[in-house]
């Protein structure tokens, strides 16, 4: 069976409990369910369906046990470890404190945007489908790279760092 992992938009600690998601996971009819991390990544198995209807499914099952939801991307262990393998990241000059940074659309921007410059330390490297390869330093204040991304590609997005896609696609 494929093994998939949803990413929730802007899910915490303090608005989301992992278990309660594990939960509701579980209630939708998905099987092997594991939360990874505490900011809304749900990985799970379930038999082959679109990327869509698995997050809608995943969103209807929020709404009916915690009574809200979670804006939903769902991609397949197998094309998240694609990317890893191919670490879209290596052919850009970064700095060593550089964070990079993975944002999921459900589906490709169509047409793809004209990327923007640097904005405060972040930049836009790199757009493959429906993922967005951002690399940004730190500064302390509003997070740069998040108005950058948003006023490019609107709110309907999910980000991760590469790290957490790591650990996703590991769990």
């Amino acid at each position: 069976m494929p093994r998939y992992v949803a990413f929730l938009r802007g899910v915490s600690p303090m608005n989301a409990k992992m278990p309660e998601l594990k939960r509701c996971f579980e209630a939708a009819g998905f099987t092997n369910v594991r939360t990874v991390l505490s900011s809304g990544n749900v990985v799970f198995d379930a038999t082959s369906r679109s990327e869509l209807a698995l997050a809608r499914k995943a969103e209807a099952a929020m709404t009916e046990s915690l009574d809200r939801s979670f804006w939903t991307v769902v991609r397949p262990v197998a094309r998240l470890q694609a990317l890893i393998d191919a670490d879209p990241f290596r052919n850009f000059r970064l700095p060593a404190t550089a964070k990079r940074v993975v944002t999921f659309l459900r589906e490709p921007f169509d047409p793809p945007p004209k990327l923007p410059p640097e904005k405060d330390g972040a930049r836009i490297l790199a757009i493959q489908g429906a993922e967005i390869f951002t690399a940004y330093t730190p500064v302390p204040g509003t997070p740069a790279f998040m108005a950058l991304l948003e006023k490019t590609f609107g709110s309907a997005i999910t980000t991760r760092t590469w790290d957490t896609v790591r650990k996703c696609a590991a769990a």
